[in-house]
């Protein structure tokens, strides 16, 4: 298990080197031009971390997603956490608004994805506790909501960022910034600190309602701060970069076959295998059509879409 873990963690490093260094063409890094040094310190640097958090949170939060809904096709977007975040920030990007600056779009994500999240938890929540199924079909029905009337927006709208906006919603990271690092960490690390905290109470939850209580936790005051530690990463994540799909679905699956289903070791991995999955498809939309950039949510979507239809051939994503 520990060697897994640490193959895994080598291979993060590794992907994640290469990718700094295309700049378009994998370059020496101990010979570099004034300008090489520019393009990796300031664009290609910040971009790849940013790539890195995204999938981290977005791994992770699958993992617990699964565990809590005891939904093997369970995916962070599927509260509508990310319909909520979009909606606010293309009403930003469209309207040209720009009230704190370069965060403007990050803050309005990250508001609109708690908005929503605070939502789907009200409506999810039942005699003292959140009740997984109430908050899954909160989820959908508020996703579907967010969902049209974003689509209302875009049909109205004529405005020159709405291209801008429609990058965004695909995961385009062509806006990454130092700037941007500090803030999505924070968020991120507290997410991920509460699900780790967690895991143990995960696991019970997986066998349960009534198992969990007679192990000595309350499912309700569980699945309760695991939908916070859910809604802060899958948030984070989507006011950094934008939509990316897949990525919470697949990699937990894939861990789970590597490493087994114990959350204490399951969430870490998916985190670094979401990380690696994300980094590369920025790398692959970055080097296949250039100039062009293809959004990585577009990347991650073509090439988790045809391994999910293989997982569910196998019946492996079911159990089965």
């Amino acid at each position: 298990m520990k060697l897994r873990m640490m193959i895994l963690v080598l291979s993060a490093v590794i992907v994640s080197l290469v990718s700094l260094l295309m700049v378009p063409k994998l370059i020496n890094p101990f010979a570099m031009t004034g300008i090489e040094k520019e393009i990796v310190l300031s664009i290609r640097f910040p971009r790849v971390i940013i790539a890195a958090l995204m999938g981290m949170a977005l791994g992770a939060s699958g993992a617990v997603l699964q565990g809590m809904l005891r939904n093997p096709l369970a995916d962070p977007y599927i509260l509508g956490l990310s319909s909520g975040a979009t909606l606010m920030a293309a009403t930003g990007i469209v309207s040209g608004m720009v009230l704190f600056g370069a965060f403007t779009i990050p803050v309005l994500a990250f508001t609109g994805a708690m908005i929503t999240g605070g939502i789907i938890g009200v409506m999810g929540w039942r005699r003292g506790g959140i009740l997984p199924e109430r908050l899954l079909l909160a989820g959908i029905g508020v996703g579907f909501l967010f969902s049209a009337v974003l689509m209302l927006l875009m049909s109205v709208s004529t405005n020159e960022g709405l291209r801008r906006a429609v990058l965004w919603m695909f995961g385009d990271l062509g806006m990454a910034d130092w700037s941007l690092i500090p803030y999505g960490l924070a968020f991120i690390v507290i997410g991920l600190f509460i699900a780790l905290k967690r895991a143990k109470a995960l696991n019970s939850l997986m066998l349960g309602d009534d198992l969990c209580h007679s192990l000595g936790f309350s499912p309700r005051k569980e699945t309760t701060l695991l939908f916070i530690a859910v809604s802060l990463l899958t948030a984070s994540s989507v006011s950094l970069g934008g939509m990316v799909g897949f990525i919470g679905l697949l990699i937990p699956h894939i861990m789970r076959f590597f490493i087994g289903s114990d959350s204490r070791i399951l969430i870490p991995a998916s985190a670094l295998g979401g990380s690696m999955l994300l980094v590369v498809s920025d790398l692959i939309g970055r080097a296949v059509l250039q100039p062009v950039e293809i959004p990585s949510g577009i990347i991650t979507a073509m090439l988790g879409a045809p391994y999910f239809l293989y997982l569910l051939r196998r019946r492996d994503v079911l159990g089965t």
